[in-house]
């Protein structure tokens, strides 16, 4: 067994997450895994969206994260980022590169199952239109910067 299917990752696709990066602009992270290990160090209230922000706590560290979070993976591993329209109007944000998709955020709903079929794309210039998010994922990869020079230097 491998040390990465020994940490048994919770995400939505985790198993067949192993499509690589795409850029070198942040050493260590090679798969989705990596990312995702990186980012359970980083999610903070700060990163979460300002509406959820009173619910969010390290025991649910990835509420509120899913667009930042799947622009920031779209940076490092190409593909398309997709949304599940949720209550509310809403879109609930995850990857899609190639064959794989997987859903770095998709423990915030519990044990709730989500349709990852058929879904549209989402795009960041619809998303980042709202100032406040643009400013949370430019935080989020500062972070992972951060992470990545504290790690690796």
């Amino acid at each position: 067994m491998t040390e990465k299917a020994e940490k048994a990752y919770k995400f939505y696709g985790w198993e067949h997450a192993t499509v690589p990066a795409v850029t070198g602009e942040y050493p260590g992270i090679h798969t989705p895994q990596d990312l995702y290990a990186a980012l359970s160090e980083i999610w903070c209230a700060d990163t979460c969206a300002p509406r959820m922000r009173a619910d969010w706590s390290a025991e649910n560290k990835t509420l509120g994260q899913c667009s930042i979070t799947a622009f920031l993976a779209q940076d490092i591993f190409g593909g398309k980022v997709c949304g599940i329209l949720r209550p509310g109007g809403n879109y609930h944000c995850y990857n899609v590169v190639g064959d794989c998709v997987f859903d770095l955020t998709s423990e915030q709903f519990g044990n709730e199952v989500l349709n990852y079929e058929d879904n549209p794309e989402q795009l960041r210039e619809v998303h980042f239109a709202k100032e406040e998010k643009r400013l949370r994922y430019e935080k989020l990869k500062e972070e992972l910067k951060k992470w990545r020079r504290q790690v690796y230097d």
